[in-house]
């Protein structure tokens, strides 16, 4: 229910995109996304779907990429993790994060390379910064790239790589003597290792990797000649959290939309769950904070679109958003009694995956610190 009248702010464009991907959602996910879930399997099967329908580096222009608006990504992120937060992470990692590595920062000839296949999913790429034992902290970074004549030689180790194990390309972040550099790595690579992560208990419709690098040798060709600094790697990362802070709001409408349902036509002494006042209560806050969340990634959109924007709002909205998404997941867990834990309904998935959701990209505190500074000028990282 649009309490506040969002759905009118929204232009006919945005709209129609958001339906196309909502119906996407409807159609391929639902029916699906539970026997994914319990099979640990990432369905591989969908990316050229995703392709077609232009939901691949949707908010990058030129090279086959649609070329489409922020609040539009947005919208299809919400849609798209209404189903389940690891099919809009895949978006997210080959959009957000690998496909705009290469579109900010690659040659014009990687860009015409590899940038019409990834937009038309028929080459998936990964993004590789995190590592064991850096984490938040990209300036602990041990992985590092020696210059080898025409050639760079790529040693080190990541971890919690999205999609790496069916990745063709991965844009990998190291240090060299010339200061932290970003490669095109194609995964056939003599020495790159992609091996999943698992069991896990939350994204288990996704995939996430840990990356060994053991002599990789590529030319330098392969190099992202404008990538210079942590610039590179901060700027692809606040994309990715700009996408996040709408898409956990499609997890946390789409817990509210199943408990509602539940509630309505759950009795309990002879009358509806939904008419007593303590249930009302809480579909009500998890409305309110739904709303509120969305108005901030409404507006973050538009200052993104207008060209406005501050990498600090950015935060606002990641943290925001989906800590209040945490928030509404475990309440519709717990209104659906022993029914919530099965995976009949998806709050308790929701739930779970939105514990990765707000690890990676930033944790809680990181986003807290980011915050921190910009009210007070006082950096506390450390």
């Amino acid at each position: 229910m649009d309490v506040l009248g969002i759905e009118a702010q929204l232009t006919s464009d945005e709209l129609a995109v958001r339906d196309t991907a909502r119906r996407f959602v409807d159609e391929r996910i639902r029916p699906n996304i539970a026997q994914w879930y319990e099979d640990a399997r990432f369905p591989v099967e969908i990316v050229p779907e995703l392709g077609r329908l232009g939901l691949l580096g949707m908010h990058l222009d030129g090279y086959g990429c649609p070329g489409r608006s922020a609040v539009e990504y947005g919208l299809v992120g919400m849609e798209l993790e209404a189903g389940d937060s690891g099919l809009r992470t895949f978006v997210s990692v080959q959009g957000s994060l690998a496909m705009s590595a290469i579109h900010k920062f690659g040659s014009e000839e990687q860009k015409q390379q590899y940038l019409p296949g990834m937009a038309r999913g028929e080459i998936i790429g990964c993004f590789g910064l995190t590592e064991p034992k850096a984490g938040s902290d990209p300036a602990g970074m041990v992985t590092y790239a020696r210059r080898d004549g025409d050639h760079w030689i790529i040693s080190g180790e990541k971890r919690w790589i999205g999609l790496a194990s069916i990745a063709q390309l991965a844009i990998i972040w190291a240090k060299t003597d010339e200061g932290l550099r970003g490669f095109i790595v194609p995964t056939d690579t003599p020495g790159f290792t992609a091996r999943v992560l698992e069991p896990k208990l939350s994204m288990r419709a996704s995939v996430q990797c840990e990356i060994e690098l053991d002599e990789v040798r590529i030319p330098d060709s392969l190099r992202l000649p404008e990538a210079t600094g942590y610039r590179g790697p901060f700027s692809c990362l606040n994309e990715a959290r700009y996408g996040i802070m709408w898409g956990a709001l499609g997890a946390a409408r789409d817990c509210l939309e199943e408990v509602l349902a539940y509630t309505s036509e759950r009795r309990q002494f002879g009358t509806p769950i939904a008419a007593f006042q303590l249930t009302q209560r809480r579909l009500v806050e998890m409305q309110l904070e739904l709303q509120k969340g969305l108005l901030v990634a409404l507006h973050t959109g538009r200052l993104k679109d207008a060209g406005t924007l501050d990498p600090v709002q950015i935060s606002v909205g990641k943290l925001n958003n989906v800590r209040a998404a945490i928030e509404i997941a475990r309440d519709a867990r717990a209104m659906l009694g022993g029914n919530g834990i099965t995976l009949d309904y998806s709050p308790l998935r929701h739930a779970n995956n939105l514990e990765s959701v707000r690890t990676y990209e930033g944790t809680d505190e990181v986003h807290t610190l980011i915050l921190g500074r910009a009210l007070t000028g006082h950096a506390a990282f450390s």
